[in-house]
């Protein structure tokens, strides 16, 4: 250990050998004591004996005191030996310098390792760390980072490079940190550690070295490598692969790019897959890689998918060999091959060879994506083809096997059904293998995707279905209203000749009331077939929402719940406020009557964007800006057998005599003759839950225009000529007696062609023309283009059980025409009038 002087540093800290002044300071004692025994000895006669007296008890005070002392514990005998074996065995043997000091750097201690540290720079005598590397310029700002953290009592640690003997660099690893109190101890104190790490950081400079050397050998290898996480993110491609995708390596991150960005078509999932057993192999791949400009890259890869213990998907290494240039010389062998592998991997059909029972021995790119694989369920190679398809089906499936497995010519194709969270229909056809072949093929396989045609001919299907419905329901609707506009025109003629005191009175009124009931009904009829009349408007859906709940909290009872949600600044929507009420409340309604225990019914308003309309799988319904109407119930769902025919009419599950089956189809109608959509999702035994899409209106002019309110019509009455034209006899008649009840000349034609008689005897001397829409022979739009070319500026009015919009539609000049829809009334016909004679119906638009 290293001598420190004692007039310059205190007592050390850490046990040491006794100084020689100690010992010789022993030894002085001792002698003093003899020489005074043999000077009493040699005047024992002139001495007093009370002087020798007091010599004696003082030593004896002397010797009680160290005895007392000594079982005390205030002295003990300390061998000189035994201190510094255990310094030596605990802190000479630290394989690093060990250096004690205080918060001002002088030193308390120091063991012999960092004695030979420091001799370099100190001739022998140790110094503190920081002179230690004073002559190190490198070292300076780590030197100040350490002394920092020593007066701070941090601990902290700095890997110093210094500049040896002969130029030689040297590491060295320089620990501070605080030491605990001890005894004696004056102040604080921190130890200091130097370790030489030279052969560690050169150890580690050349494992860096080599593995850069592997990445560079990697990355320019003649061949491409990539490797692939379970997901299908790509962790490494090297420089060589990188150069053939025409893809800047310098900016590929981990992770960046996806496999499908490189790998054409359905290839990715033949990637993904790997063996069922959990296996390791590598599988032999031809196919074509795309290039950063869109291009095809063909290429063999040898590919190796691992599985994890669980059974997931680990990473992937695969050896990418170009093929454009032929392997092995032969370019008519490579250009067959390539032709090859493009024409079985980029084909739509999905293509597996088969062993003899039934399971996967290859496939094509196309498998995966066609069978609903997804790269992390399971292996591709091994798998039951029965086992993929329904139960249905397999038997057909197992037959047309062994037919194959017979080589029979003429396989009938299978229909099939693929599981999983979006089924799938496919076909399969199945073919024999011909001796010779691969003793593990027994047939061959090719499946087709006919997801999108089966949903097409279904749609197609119902489309039909419920077209023709629709045109059967308008058909019987517009007779209908014939004759509904009949029974109430004659029920209003019998009560302005009989008084409420008449007897007669409440029949005629119940007639009436019967005839508006079966009017109500076509109304619903009309709806669903979208030749209803609707009166658009602009409408702010929540407000008028808000509106309706306290009609539909009395509807539904006080046993179910009614919640009420609204999106921030939901859109506009352009519909008729009325029907769009009666939409509502039919839902609610229905909602009610699925929850017979009770139950909550949620409203909800938001709006959809065209991404987000995009994005849903809704059949039929464009990518655009939507406000989505919610109405979900807790009730008790419906199978989907019932959800095929709820919006068609008469369709109903309700008890016999509780509904005509026509609120959701009246419902459809609506929805669809507004420009929407709605669609129903139900589980059974949870709820249900109908979805509206109602397009967003966007105004075409910024400027609101504010129209005036039109009074009231109260005087009916006129004196002028009137041509009223309609095919049914009870109508025209009481048209024909209600105006000239009201003081008008009315002339009457049942036909298109007898109307231009009766312009021509008059002479076109005619204020009005009212004409039903639908007739024989000459329709009312017909009639309209022959009225025009010599009465141009005769005012007309069309009546028909058909929608306004949907009788407008023919009209070159539609805006000069005024409607009124079947059935209608007394008052209804005789308002209408009075307000195109006297201008005032462009007002009331």
């Amino acid at each position: 250990m290293t001598r420190l002087d004692e007039d310059s540093y205190p007592e050390p800290v850490v046990g040491r050998p006794a100084s020689n002044a100690a010992l010789w300071r022993v030894v002085g004692l001792a002698l003093g004591f003899v020489a005074i025994a043999v000077g009493l000895s040699l005047l024992g006669e002139t001495v007093p004996p009370s002087v020798v007296l007091l010599f004696l008890g003082l030593l004896a005070v002397v010797g009680v005191f160290s005895l007392f002392a000594l079982a005390a514990g205030l002295f003990r005998f300390t061998g000189t030996e035994e201190r510094r074996t255990l310094s030596r065995a605990i802190v000479d043997s630290l394989p690093e310098g060990a250096v004690v000091t205080d918060l001002d750097g002088k030193i308390l201690y120091a063991n012999s390792r960092y004695s030979e540290l420091s001799a370099e720079v100190s001739r022998g005598m140790a110094v503190s760390v920081p002179r230690l590397l004073a002559s190190q310029p490198e070292a300076s700002e780590a030197v100040y980072r350490l002394s920092r953290a020593a007066r701070e009592g941090r601990s902290i640690l700095e890997d110093i490079r210094i500049m040896g003997a002969r130029r030689q660099v040297r590491w060295l690893r320089v620990r501070v940190r605080s030491l605990p109190p001890f005894e004696g101890q004056q102040g604080r104190s921190v130890v200091w550690t130097v370790e030489d790490i030279s052969r560690d950081k050169e150890g580690q400079e050349n494992f860096y070295v080599e593995l850069q050397k592997a990445i560079d050998y990697l990355d320019h290898a003649p061949a491409g490598f990539f490797s692939a996480n379970a997901r299908g993110r790509i962790q490494y491609i090297n420089s060589t692969l990188a150069d053939w995708l025409g893809r800047d390596l310098a900016a590929f991150e981990a992770g960046d790019l996806d496999l499908n960005e490189i790998v054409h078509g359905d290839g990715a999932g033949l990637l993904l897959g790997g063996g069922q057993d959990g296996t390791v192999r590598t599988e032999v791949f031809d196919l074509d890689l795309v290039r950063q400009d869109g291009t095809n890259f063909p290429v063999r890869l040898l590919h190796r998918a691992a599985r994890l213990a669980e059974g997931e998907l680990g990473e992937t290494r695969t050896l990418v060999l170009d093929r454009s240039r032929g392997i092995g010389g032969d370019e008519a062998l490579r250009a067959a091959e390539v032709r090859f592998s493009r024409f079985f991997n980029n084909t739509p059909i999905a293509i597996a060879a088969l062993d003899t029972e039934g399971r996967v021995v290859r496939t094509n790119a196309p498998f995966t994506r066609i069978f609903g694989l997804t790269s992390g369920d399971r292996g591709i190679e091994g798998l039951d083809i029965a086992g993929l398809i329904d139960t249905e089906s397999r038997p057909k499936f197992e037959r047309a096997l062994r037919e194959a497995r017979a080589h029979m010519a003429e396989i009938p194709p299978v229909d099939a059904t693929v599981a999983g969270d979006k089924p799938r229909n496919v076909r399969i056809y199945l073919s024999g293998v011909e001796d010779g072949g691969d003793k593990d093929e027994s047939a061959v396989l090719y499946a087709l995707d006919t997801t999108e045609q089966r949903l097409l001919e279904e749609q197609f299907a119902q489309g039909q279905k419920m077209q023709a419905v629709g045109q059967l329901a308008g058909g019987v609707a517009h007779d209908f209203n014939n004759v509904l506009t009949a029974i109430i025109g004659f029920s209003d003629l019998l009560l302005l000749k009989h008084k409420p005191s008449d007897p007669s009175f409440s029949d005629i009124m119940s007639i009436k009331q019967s005839a508006n009931r079966a009017a109500g009904l076509v109304r619903q009829l009309l709806a669903f077939s979208r030749r209803q009349t609707l009166r658009p408007q602009v409408l702010e859906v929540p407000q008028h929402i808000d509106d309706l709940t306290v009609l539909l909290k009395r509807l539904i009872g006080e046993h179910v719940a009614l919640d009420v949600e609204h999106g921030r600044d939901v859109w506009p929507v352009r519909a008729d406020l009325v029907q769009l009420e009666q939409v509502i409340i039919n839902l609610v309604v229905n909602a009610r009557d699925a929850m017979p225990e009770g139950g909550q019914i949620t409203l909800r308003t938001r709006n959809v964007g065209e991404e987000e309309a995009g994005s849903l799988d809704y059949r039929g319904m464009p990518a655009a800006d939507y406000v989505l109407v919610e109405v979900e119930d807790t009730g008790t769902g419906m199978t989907a057998e019932i959800m095929e025919k709820i919006f068609e009419p008469f369709f109903s599950t309700k008890e016999l005599g509780k509904g005509t089956g026509l609120g959701l189809s009246m419902v459809y109608g609506i929805v669809k003759q507004t420009g929407g959509f709605i669609y129903p999702e139900s589980v059974v035994g949870k709820g249900t839950t109908f979805r509206m899409f109602l397009p967003r209106h966007i105004p075409i002019e910024p400027k609101e225009v504010v129209k005036a309110v039109a009074a009231p019509v109260k005087d009916l009455t006129g004196n002028e000529r009137i041509l009223i034209v309609e095919d049914e006899e009870s109508v025209r008649a009481f048209s024909a007696r209600a105006l000239s009840a009201t003081g008008y000349e009315v002339f009457e034609a049942g036909s298109g062609e007898e109307a231009l008689e009766v312009l021509e005897e008059l002479d076109g001397k005619l204020d009005l023309l009212i004409s039903d829409v639908v007739m024989p022979e000459m329709d009312g739009p017909s009639l309209l283009v022959q009225v025009r070319k010599t009465y141009p500026d005769l005012k007309v009015i069309f009546v028909s059980g058909y929608a306004e919009e949907s009788v407008r539609q023919g009209l070159e000049d539609d805006r000069s025409v005024e409607f009124l829809p079947k059935p209608y009334s007394l008052d209804q016909i005789n308002s209408k009038v009075k307000e195109v004679l006297s201008g005032r119906s462009g007002e009331d638009e």
